[in-house]
């Protein structure tokens, strides 16, 4: 990171990052990546970004250990050869987390990088990541990133939700 730009860790205590897929008869398969590196980074000119590195060898599926192998193995995320998705947004104003709207970026999962929106709710407080949760969604296709197996039985969206709180600056 350049010199003149300053970075702000996640705060992993305070933050969560979730997905959810869907099965073709209608069950809800509910994930999180428990292992992950964050940050928020002020550009000199006052614009802001987001880089989001998560683990896929810490996925896990809720209430299944079958299904963590699954997503962890190599017919889903493949973890042994790409061990994280990433997330980087482009510049933007620091206000989009207290308006909300799309947060837009480039996501590299399997290999594949993307464009992609996150949506940005609007914040519930005068001090967004600090105060309450900055919560972001978005849905990613998995085909478009070569994550190809079980289309019999899963959809092809991917549904991520991200609450995430920034860590306190240091003293």
């Amino acid at each position: 990171m350049p010199a003149w730009a300053t970075a702000q860790a996640l705060d992993p205590a305070r933050s969560r990052i979730e997905f959810e897929l869907e099965t073709r008869w209608g069950q809800t398969i509910t994930g999180h990546f428990p292992r992950y590196d964050g940050e928020v980074v002020v550009l000199p000119d006052g614009r802001h970004e987001v880089r989001i590195r998560l683990a896929t060898t810490s996925v896990e599926v809720e209430g299944s250990r079958r299904y963590t192998r699954f997503a962890r193995g190599e017919r889903f995320l493949d973890a042994e050869h790409h061990p994280w998705v990433e997330f980087r947004s482009d510049p933007y104003a620091g206000e989009l987390v207290r308006s909300g709207g799309p947060l837009y970026g480039t996501l590299s999962m399997h290999g594949v990088s993307r464009r992609e929106a996150f949506m940005l709710e609007p914040s519930d407080c005068a001090r967004p990541a600090r105060d309450c949760d900055v919560v972001a969604q978005g849905r990613v296709l998995r085909t478009n990133y070569g994550v190809e197996s079980w289309r019999w039985a899963l959809t092809d969206d991917v549904n991520f939700r991200l609450r995430v709180r920034l860590q306190a600056p240091a003293p």
